[in-house]
C-alpha cells in the first residue's frame, strides 16, 4: 500500500514519476535474491505502466491545454488539497479556464495594454 500511494503521488511528476517507485523497487527485488519477481516488476513497469501514462496523461489532462507541465502540476496538487480525489481533475479545469480568461481580458483590453504600456 505505502509503494501504490507513492507512485500514485510521484505519478503526478511527468515523464518519469512512476519510475522514481518501480525502477528502485524492480532493482532492490533484484539485489534481495527475488530476480523474477524484481524482473517481472522491472518489465511491467517498462511496457504496462509507462505506456499507460503516456497514453492517458495527455486523454486525461488534454493534448491542447497549453499548459506547461509544472502549471498542470501544481494545478493536480492544489485540486487535490481542495478538493480531495475529484481535485485531479477539478484543479486542472480551473488551471485551464483561468488561462483561457487570463487570455480574453488581454485581448479585450489590448489597446488600453497598449497605451498604458
Amino acid at each position: 500500500i505505502v509503494w501504490g500511494v507513492a507512485m500514485a503521488i510521484l505519478a503526478l511528476i511527468p515523464a518519469i514519476g512512476p519510475a522514481l517507485v518501480w525502477l528502485p523497487v524492480g532493482v532492490a527485488m533484484m539485489l534481495l535474491g527475488n530476480v523474477s519477481a524484481g524482473v517481472i516488476i522491472l518489465v511491467f513497469g517498462a511496457l504496462v505502466i509507462s505506456m499507460v501514462d503516456n497514453i492517458l496523461r495527455p486523454i486525461l489532462m488534454g493534448k491542447d491545454t497549453a499548459l506547461p507541465d509544472l502549471l498542470i502540476f501544481l494545478s493536480v496538487l492544489g485540486g487535490l488539497s481542495s478538493f480531495g480525489m475529484a481535485g485531479i481533475v477539478i484543479g486542472p479545469v480551473i488551471a485551464t479556464l483561468f488561462v483561457a480568461i487570463w487570455k480574453l481580458f488581454e485581448l479585450d483590453y489590448k489597446t488600453e495594454l497598449d497605451r498604458w504600456g
